[in-house]
């Protein structure tokens, strides 16, 4: 299971979402992509974190298994981008690196990102 960055703020900020990724964590493998965690980082910042942002990333980087963009998962990731940006309003590039990331390792994607909703191997949170 691939957690996207809404998934890891649900979980960081203890809400109803947030226990369903935990016992997600709990019974399953996960990965994060590493673009996650710059959006991580970037959730602190905004919402005056800035003290909790390393703590998030060590606690994300220890629960999963951090994935990188490689060359293949980047081309996809803009030939994903230029599909969706037809269907779906608001879908920007790094939902496409999440969603390719996905994509290129055969794994489902646990979000409550609503961009993501028609797509097969996702799991909305609800």
């Amino acid at each position: 299971m691939l957690l996207d960055t809404y998934a890891w703020v649900e979980f960081f900020i203890g809400s109803k979402s947030g226990k369903r990724v935990l016992r997600v964590i709990q019974e399953n493998r996960c990965f994060t992509s590493i673009i996650s965690l710059a959006e991580i980082v970037d959730w602190c910042l905004k919402n005056g974190l800035k003290e909790k942002a390393k703590k998030y990333v060590e606690i994300v980087e220890r629960t999963s298994t951090i994935l990188n963009i490689t060359k293949e998962i980047a081309i996809l990731a803009g030939e994903i981008n230029q599909e969706r940006k037809k269907k779906v309003k608001g879908w920007g590039m790094i939902d496409s690196m999440i969603l390719a990331t996905a994509t290129f390792y055969k794994l489902k994607v646990l979000t409550g990102d609503s961009h993501f909703k028609d797509i097969d191997n996702v799991e909305i949170l609800e």
